[in-house]
């Protein structure tokens, strides 16, 4: 949560208002907290603090969640975490989304699956303090040994006369005292709120209508406006013709208008109206001329011939352990495979929006973004650096999101919001289509995988070598990235997994590529984690071993993997027989969010045809916060799984999208979920995170039951249930 070492007292004190509030929090990059005494409701200036408490003179607790809701349950869990300290329960605080305010600082944003895993400990130390000061605060009052008063539900109690002061009327003297130096945390035994199943305070919200996503923002005197971007992917504006859509009764305007996702500006047509649908309508009237930049020539069957083609290309090496190449190995013992994962789209169920209104140097924006502190950062890729105006006169509104799963960490349509409303004189609403979504992406890259295998004689695996051949998501994003290197978001945790295997290789070979990349759910785990786990399938089918036995034979020391998959081995009921027909098969994934191993069954039908019958995950995550918010997102996380693992991906033909909505590039629907069973691992250590582990173990935990079940193995995603 900190980016430089700080003292106790800058770490978490900040008093803010005279005579009536006490606010505390983290220090953002800066380094120092300001303190000051001013009038009711102002805020201290220069603000360098990221206040997360605020109490003030009437009792009222405001916590800030700096973490943007989009479904995960940060809602609850950000606050949940400082409540526990604070020994308030959270039906009695008020908590409000941050806006990427600066006092806040630069880790106002959602993704990597690190809200919790990087900011456990430090959330928790905020609420000790923040109690320590406030009981200090009442036994000088009362003129009592501090050790006889005890913090409950928002008061001080002395507990032999069982007199009582509630944390308003102590918020002035607290923030008179020193900060402890090192406030004692909770034994997790007695922990009250982290570790139980509670309730959701956005839950209600969303289920009654009251929660308002980005898509919901309405602002007086706003305008609506559709942009046509130009269908060949790569391909910008040459020349237009609006004459025919001005004729239309309520259409304002029509302009121009530049997006920039990564390395690519991109040049639209924009149609400004009184209502949605009138733009719509006048959209279809534009009569446009683009600039395809030889595009249009481009097929995505020939690029991934291209990627077959680069199989045997050395590479630039990643990790090495060992010799593989050096290995003198029969060829009886070894094995090699091709893997293939398409491009896909993000689909949050929330389309695209953003409202802009620019005000002469000033500019306020209303949106659904995972990360609100690149709207108002004074970063080097932040949103001022696109749009022309300073930082400090960008103002945010964070609505609640409705899905992220990667596409809102990216910032192109709010600088095409922003860039539309610098030529209207009044807000703009700019929304996407689902057709826009679908077809203008960013995509998750496709990612192709060549790997080679050995055995010894007594069937243990000597030898593995894992190439990705891809395009490079960080040259997409970033215009400096040296692609003279491997690119290590696209070889995520091939290198790293826990296995034992004396001989390792690693390689990445790059290709280039016009289309724009984006993150997806998990990252580059969710397509190589698919390549690597079913070859080590195909290594102990060839060793002719049990394929979980195989894996734990690999791990001889502790692990975490090494009692993930323990567990998972009892949970699922591993040895015990399948009737004819069925199949089990197992993986597991540990990256940089996290670990998870799962365990999927299938049927094979009369009918060639394949039902997943059942998943049972096991996740590790050190310590659980909410573990009915972590059995949602593993729940997620697999239903996405699938969805990637059996549905059509996104082609280009004529360096055109094929696809541009859930008829024709679908979701997977209730009828088609299986039971899934989560496990949870939280026996203290290391805090990882929950939103992307439980989806890279899917789908090669389905392909290896597939396997299983009819002795068909699956190379290529996506594969088929219908005819196996």
């Amino acid at each position: 949560m900190t980016s430089k070492p700080l003292s106790r007292r800058d770490f978490f004190q900040y008093a803010g208002l005279t005579g009536s509030a006490f606010l505390l929090g983290l220090s953002s990059s800066i380094g120092r907290a300001a303190t000051s005494q001013l009038p009711t409701g102002a805020l201290a200036e220069p603000l360098q603090f990221t206040p997360y408490i605020r109490i003030d003179s009437t009792g009222a607790i405001t916590i800030f969640n700096t973490k943007p809701e989009m479904g995960q349950g940060t809602f609850q869990s950000i606050p949940a975490l400082i409540c526990e300290e604070l020994e308030v329960p959270l039906e009695m605080v008020t908590i409000k989304q941050s806006n990427g305010e600066k006092e806040l600082g630069t880790l106002q944003r959602a993704g990597s699956s690190a809200s919790i895993r990087t900011s456990f400990t430090e959330l928790r130390k905020v609420g000790a303090s923040a109690k320590e000061m406030l009981v200090k605060a009442a036994s000088t009052r009362w003129g009592v040994d501090v050790a006889s008063c005890r913090a409950s539900a928002g008061t001080v109690v002395h507990v032999p006369t069982k007199r009582v002061l509630t944390y308003g009327e102590l918020a002035q003297e607290a923030t008179k005292l020193e900060i402890p130096k090192e406030p004692k945390l909770k034994d997790r035994k007695d922990f009250t709120i982290i570790g139980k199943p509670g309730e959701r305070p956005d839950v209600p919200l969303k289920t009654c209508g009251k929660a308002e996503f980005g898509i919901d923002v309405e602002v007086p005197g706003m305008l609506y406006a559709t942009v046509e971007r130009c269908p060949v992917i790569g391909g910008t504006l040459k020349s237009f013709d609006a004459s025919q859509a001005l004729k239309i009764p309520g259409v304002v305007n029509v302009v121009d208008v530049e997006r920039v996702v990564g390395r690519f500006h991109l040049k639209g047509v924009a149609v400004v109206a009184n209502s949605y649908w009138t733009a719509m309508q006048a959209r279809k009237k534009l009569v446009i001329e683009w600039d395809t930049k030889g595009f249009e020539t481009f097929n995505s069957s020939d690029y991934e011939n291209k990627l077959r083609s680069l199989a045997n290309t050395e590479g630039l090496p990643d990790k090495s352990i060992g010799s593989v190449d050096t290995l003198n190995l029969s060829p009886q013992n070894t094995i090699e495979a091709f893997y293939e994962t398409p491009m896909v789209a993000h689909h949050a169920l929330e389309p695209i929006s953003c409202v802009a209104h620019v005000q002469g140097d000033k500019v306020e924006i209303w949106t659904s973004t995972q990360v609100p502190s690149s709207v108002t950062g004074s970063g080097p890729n932040d949103l001022h650096k696109h749009v022309g105006f300073k930082p400090e006169n960008i103002k945010m509104h964070t609505t609640f999101l409705g899905g992220g799963f990667g596409r809102r960490l990216y910032i192109d349509f709010i600088i095409e919001a922003v860039n539309l409303a610098k030529q209207i004189d009044k807000p703009v609403k700019v929304m996407w289509s689902r057709e826009d979504t679908t077809l203008q992406g960013p995509f998750r890259p496709m990612t192709f995988s060549q790997l080679k295998g050995g055995l010894s004689d007594d069937g243990k695996l000597v030898a593995f070598q894992h190439k990705v051949i891809s395009p490079s998501y960080l040259e997409s994003v970033n215009t400096t990235f040296d692609n003279t290197k491997p690119d290590p978001i696209m070889v995520e945790g091939i290198g790293e997994q826990a296995y034992e295997i004396p001989n390792l290789k690693t390689s990445y070979v790059r290709t280039d590529y016009h289309v724009p990349l984006g993150a997806w759910r998990s990252v580059t785990s969710s397509t190589v984690a698919f390549a690597h786990e079913c070859f080590i399938d195909e290594l102990a089918h060839k060793a002719k071993k049990d394929p979980l036995a195989f894996r734990l034979e690999m791990l001889s020391k502790p692990t975490d993997v090494q009692r993930v998959l323990r567990k998972l081995k009892v949970v699922s009921d591993w040895d015990k027989p399948l009737p004819k027909g069925k199949g089990r098969g197992v993986a597991q994934w540990e990256f940089f969010a996290g670990l998870c191993a799962q365990v999927v069954e299938v049927t094979y039908r009369p009918d060639k045809s394949i039902k997943i019958d059942k998943v049972i995950a096991v996740i590790d995550l050190g310590e659980v916060v909410n573990p009915d918010n972590v059995r949602n997102q593993v729940e997620g996380a697999i239903i996405m799984g699938i969805g990637a693992a059996v549905k059509p991906g996104i082609t280009l033909v004529n360096g055109k999208v094929m696809q541009s909505n859930f008829y024709d590039n679908p979701l997977i629907r209730i009828n088609e979920v299986p039971e899934i069973e989560v496990h949870i691992l939280a026996e203290g250590g290391k805090v990882k995170g929950v939103g992307e582990p439980g989806l890279p173990a899917l789908a090669p935990a389905l392909a290896n039951a597939i396997f299983a079940a009819t002795g068909k193995r699956f190379r290529k995603m996506p594969f088929s249930l219908e005819a196996v």
